[in-house]
C-alpha cells in the first residue's frame, strides 16, 4: 500500500458525531508544506526534498486548492506562511517528526540502511579523513548515497539542509553532538626541492625568517594560520613572511609544489606528495599539534540509520589512540 492510498484512507474518515469527510492530501505534498513552511525558502525546500523549487511551489499550490486555503503569503522577494498556514504548520510538524522518527527506527533495524547522507566540510577534512575510506563504505553500505559540499566556513548545516559537518575542533551549539575523528593534526614544514636551488634550507626556527613562505588565513578575510613550534618544552611562536596567502591549504599545497615558497601544513594531508618527492620535510625537529578533526550533527533521539552507519563506519576507519 503505498503512501497516497494510506493518507487517503486516513483524511477520508468521518470525524466525530457525524462532521464532514477531510479534504484529501497527500502524504508527500504535506512534506513538501512542512519544508517550506521550516525553511519559508522554497529553493532551500527544493534542495532538501531533491526537487525543483516549481515542483515545490506546484505542490504547494496543489495542497492549497486541496484545503481550499491561502497557506502561504508569497512575493517575489519573501515567503511567510499566512495565519492558518502558521497553525497547520504548528500541529503538523510534530505529527511528521513522529512518523520520521518510526521510520529511522525501521530503518536502524535493517542491515542495509539507504537514503542520501548529506556532508558540509572543508576540503581538507574531506581529503584526509573522508575520501580514502569511501570506496570501502560503498561496499559496505551500497543503498547509500554521499552527498559532499565543500567550503571553510562554518556552516549552519541544519538550515543549509546537511546531515553532517565536519570542522576542526569540537565546540559546537548545545543542540549538535561532536565526534572526534582521527587523532589530532600535526603540522609540519615543507618545501619543493627546486626551491632550495638558490637557496640554503633553513636549519633553525629563525632561519625561516630568511626564506619565503606561504601563509594561510582560517577564512575569507580571517586571521592568518600561526606558525608555532615546540621546541625545549616550550611553545615558540614565529611570524613568517611571503608573497602568497591563501584561504584554504589545498592552495597553500600546490604552491609548494610549485616552487614558491615554504609551507607549514598538515602532514596527513601532504602525504602523497611527500612520498613521491615532490615536497621534503624541512626542520624535522620542529612540529606542532593542531586540533582533531570533528564530526557534528543535530542531536536526537533516534538517528537515522543512514546517518549512524555513516559515523560509525568513518570512526571505525579513522580509529586511532586518543586521550
Amino acid at each position: 500500500m503505498n503512501n497516497k492510498i494510506i493518507i487517503k484512507q486516513l483524511v477520508r474518515t468521518e470525524g466525530i458525531e457525524g462532521t464532514p469527510p477531510l479534504p484529501s492530501v497527500h502524504l508527500p505534498g504535506l512534506l513538501t508544506f512542512e519544508a517550506a513552511a521550516r525553511h519559508l525558502n522554497f529553493a532551500r525546500a527544493a534542495a532538501e526534498l531533491g526537487v525543483t523549487p516549481t515542483a515545490v511551489s506546484r505542490t504547494i499550490k496543489s495542497v492549497e486548492a486541496q484545503l481550499n486555503v491561502r497557506l502561504f503569503n508569497r512575493t517575489t522577494r519573501s515567503v511567510s506562511l499566512t495565519e492558518a498556514g502558521a497553525s497547520l504548520n504548528a500541529a503538523l510538524a510534530p505529527a511528521l517528526a513522529m512518523i520520521k522518527s518510526s521510520l529511522s527506527q525501521v530503518l536502524l533495524a535493517t542491515d542495509q540502511p539507504s537514503g542520501t547522507v548529506r556532508i558540509n566540510s572543508s576540503y581538507v577534512a574531506y581529503r584526509i579523513l573522508i575520501e580514502p575510506h569511501l570506496a570501502a563504505f560503498f561496499e559496505k553500505f551500497p543503498l547509500i548515497n554521499v552527498e559532499v559540499s565543500l567550503d571553510n566556513q562554518l556552516s549552519d548545516i541544519v538550515n543549509a539542509g546537511f546531515d553532517i559537518g565536519i570542522r576542526m575542533g569540537k565546540r559546537v551549539q548545545n543542540d549538535m553532538v561532536a565526534v572526534q575523528l582521527g587523532a589530532r593534526q600535526k603540522r609540519i614544514v615543507v618545501a619543493a626541492p627546486d626551491y632550495f636551488h638558490k637557496r640554503n634550507e633553513p636549519e633553525t626556527i629563525d632561519e625561516l625568517l630568511k626564506h619565503n613562505c606561504i601563509r594561510q588565513r582560517y577564512s575569507v578575510g580571517g586571521r592568518l594560520f600561526e606558525w608555532k613550534f615546540e621546541a625545549r618544552g616550550q611553545m615558540i611562536q614565529i611570524d613568517v613572511q611571503g608573497h602568497l596567502i591563501f584561504d584554504e591549504m589545498r592552495s597553500v599545497l600546490d604552491a609548494a609544489i610549485q616552487g614558491h615558497g615554504i609551507a607549514f601544513i598538515y602532514e596527513d594531508f601532504a602525504k602523497q606528495e611527500l612520498a613521491s618527492g615532490m615536497l621534503r620535510q624541512v626542520l624535522r625537529r620542529h612540529n606542532a599539534l593542531d586540533d582533531a578533526f570533528h564530526l557534528y550533527y543535530p542531536h536526537r533521539k533516534h538517528m537515522p540509520g543512514k546517518l549512524r552507519a555513516f559515523v560509525d563506519f568513518m570512526r571505525s576507519a579513522n580509529r586511532t589512540e586518543t586521550s
